[in-house]
């Protein structure tokens, strides 16, 4: 209850106080008043629709463990998530970039993915030179750099969309310290003729700071061209990059995001009281 209402309960309760407090009681009969011409209730919007109850999901201990319904990737054991990761390495709990790119064994849609990643020490090297790999999500990049103190075309530093899109900022910490990128990923939708009907979008958190907002993708992010959407299947494999960089990698899971299903089973409506009044269709939209 606020503190109106605790006091014009005392008052309404206690009517001598009224006489008690001449230079309020005008102000309280003129409340009472309105207060007694106000309804019961309010009307409750009803939209009608009948939703699937949200599954229940523990959350991770801060960034070292994953949710209960997500992937594991990598938890510093083992590869066994990947293709193409003989050369690869696990030293102390870290993947270290090999030869050749690796991709997962299984394959993502519209997923949230969680990466922690470093650069190496002694920081070598100058712009893309340094400290180079990449997350990426079938053709899509998200750029992996060394961006602490070291200069480069602004599209192609961590937590770019390769050649699309620089970070709103650089939150990049200074080599061997770990970073972490929390990736939410759209992915495109083609028709059955191949041709694109939503583009791609992304949403990246570079060590808690957002730095891509629902950045809605050209097409893919070569070097040597300018992007565009080939036909694909909505699930692709989530890859890691060898730019011939020891860069390591920890702590990488992926949940799948899949939408709430809910059914209309009753128009749009308000409810007040027991009386239940449809709303017009032109209102409901």
């Amino acid at each position: 209850m606020n503190t109106i209402n605790r006091q014009a309960t005392v008052f309404f309760n206690q009517p001598q106080l009224l006489i008690q407090h001449p230079g309020v009681s005008s102000v309280f009969l003129l409340f009472f008043s309105i207060w007694s011409l106000m309804p019961a209730t309010a009307k409750e919007y009803l939209p009608g629709i009948e939703w699937d109850e949200p599954k229940h999901v523990t959350p991770g201990e801060g960034n070292q463990t994953a949710p209960s319904d997500a992937i594991i990737l990598f938890d510093g054991q083992d590869k066994l998530a990947w293709n193409n990761a003989d050369t690869w390495q696990i030293d102390n709990g870290c993947l270290v970039v090999g030869k050749g790119m690796i991709h997962t064994k299984n394959t993502f849609g519209d997923c949230q993915l969680h990466v922690e990643w470093s650069s190496p020490v002694p920081a070598e090297g100058t712009g893309q030179g340094r400290g180079n790999s990449g997350v990426f999500f079938g053709p899509y990049e998200i750029q992996v750099l060394d961006s602490f103190h070291n200069k480069t075309y602004f599209d192609g530093q961590a937590a770019a969309i390769y050649k699309q899109a620089p970070p709103l900022v650089n939150a990049t910490k200074k080599p061997g310290e770990w970073n972490a990128y929390d990736i939410i990923w759209k992915t495109p939708r083609f028709d059955k003729d191949g041709q694109l009907t939503e583009p791609a979008t992304v949403t990246v958190l570079h060590n808690g700071i957002l730095v891509q907002n629902h950045f809605e993708l050209l097409g893919d992010t070569p070097f040597n061209r300018p992007p565009r959407y080939n036909p694909h299947p909505p699930e692709l494999p989530i890859r890691l990059q060898d730019h011939r960089n020891p860069v390591r990698f920890r702590n990488i899971w992926v949940r799948k995001i899949h939408p709430m299903n809910g059914k209309q089973t009753q128009p749009p409506s308000l409810r007040d009281g027991r009386q239940v009044t449809p709303l017009p269709q032109t209102e409901a939209k």
